[in-house]
């Protein structure tokens, strides 16, 4: 349905388990119960690429540590070769320390774990055979194939603030940048000013950065979403710098009978709003 109406890109979130002290959650009231049925993205994503053929498959966002390296490697790659070179990863720190501590990680090192783990992705998919020596993260003489459809790999999409672990990580390893959540448009050109100018000091062009904006939902007087008002903001978030404007589908569908209609407005809405 997405891609009939014109949509270019499906995200999908991501939590491995969950704990029940969803109150920590700092933006705002979290959607769901700690049992609410996440389903796991790469496989979500392997299911729509089977039944689609132009549109992008992104996460918003994966967490890699939980995964490790060696097999997020070898999934991502499966899953862009199955979709032909249509996969994106958005990746981030995540924001529950009982996720790492399930998976038998140390939460003070996240930071260093999320950067060795894309490294050595990029490793795995650009060498044969494939060396990779870090904090976290050692292997030498190792071969994982298939390797990505895309060229350079599958691109990351690097979360969060611009401190500067992870200004190094989106200049070392992103595509594009995916703001915090609740960014204002003012933080939103700032961040992007900073990161074209990490780029052109790293050497890269700045014009291939990439950057994904959430367009915040507007509600009518009886506090409903309100999808016309809603896609009006999007000229004001790419002035600001995006590259693809982001719309959470629950806030105006919350049933498969009223997809269609509401995925091709959300295109025409955008398109008017762009002309």
């Amino acid at each position: 349905m997405a891609e009939d109406s014109g949509i270019d890109r499906v995200v999908v979130v991501d939590h491995v388990v969950m704990s029940p002290n969803t109150d920590r959650y700092r933006w705002g009231r979290f959607p769901t119960g700690p049992d609410a049925p996440w389903l796991e993205p790469l496989t979500m994503l392997a299911s729509i690429a089977a039944v689609t053929t132009t549109v992008r498959l992104g996460t918003g966002v994966i967490i890699p540590a939980l995964r490790g390296a060696t097999l997020l490697a070898k999934t991502a790659a499966t899953l862009d070769v199955m979709s032909q070179g249509r996969l994106e990863l958005g990746v981030g720190l995540g924001w529950q320390r009982e996720e790492y501590d399930a998976a038998g990680l140390d939460w003070a090192r996240r930071g260093a774990l999320l950067t060795d783990t894309l490294g050595a992705c990029r490793a795995l998919w650009a060498d044969w055979p494939a060396h990779y020596e870090s904090e976290t993260v050692q292997f030498a003489d190792v071969y994982c194939s298939p390797r990505p459809v895309q060229a350079d790999g599958v691109p990351f999409w690097i979360a969060g603030t611009l401190s500067p672990a992870n200004l190094d990580r989106l200049v070392r390893f992103g595509r594009g940048w995916i703001p915090i959540m609740g960014e204002s448009l003012d933080g939103l050109a700032a961040g992007v000013d900073q990161v074209r100018d990490a780029f052109a000091s790293a050497g890269r062009d700045p014009d291939t950065l990439a950057v994904q904006g959430a367009i915040p939902v507007v509600r009518d007087a009886d506090q409903r979403p309100d999808l016309a008002a809603t896609m009006a903001g999007a000229p004001a978030l790419l002035a600001a710098g995006t590259t693809a404007v982001h719309v959470g589908l629950q806030a105006f569908c919350r049933d498969i009978d009223g997809a269609p209609g509401v995925l091709a407005e959300l295109a025409r809405r955008f398109a008017e709003a762009t002309a």
